[in-house]
């Protein structure tokens, strides 16, 4: 009897050990929550006037892996104040998608915008100070955010 119980579980238990082989690498891929913090986050530094910063940030960031991003910004604010722009201003996306919001103030930024000049593998950027408005797109429960879509003048 045990023999027999063992022969029908043994099977059930080599699918369930196939399915976890198969599901486990797509758990360990990167949220789109964690994704943006990995592309656009940098509150441990403030903005520099290092002309090298988006170079060593992009490349650090995995950003010109298999190609050169082109453009890309860094927000040097605290990540709860990020996350509550998700909360102020609702406004469309570059994208007509109606899930961006804009912050209410300024913030620290950095913009990276690829050189002319640089090809893949050899990616090199124009590192920009700003101050200005944010404008992200958040998603989830809770609501965070997931995409930079752009960033404005503040008005006064």
């Amino acid at each position: 009897m045990a023999l027999e119980k063992s022969l029908v579980l043994f099977p059930l238990l080599v699918l369930v050990l196939l399915v976890l082989g198969i599901a486990q690498p797509s758990l360990s891929k990167e949220s789109p929550a964690m994704k943006f913090q990995r592309q656009h986050m940098d509150s441990g530094s403030s903005p520099n006037s290092d002309s090298n910063y988006c170079n060593q940030m992009m490349k650090h960031r995995n950003m010109t892996q298999g190609r050169c991003k082109p453009v890309n910004t860094f927000v040097h604010e605290p990540l709860l104040d990020v996350q509550a722009v998700c909360l102020q201003r609702n406004v469309v996306c570059k994208n007509g998608q109606h899930n961006c919001y804009q912050s209410d103030s300024s913030m620290h930024i950095t913009d990276c915008r690829q050189t002319s000049g640089s090809k893949y593998p050899n990616c090199l950027y124009r590192t920009s100070k700003m101050n200005r408005a944010i404008i992200i797109a958040c998603e989830g429960n809770p609501y965070v955010p997931v995409h930079f879509d752009a960033s404005v003048e503040v008005s006064t």
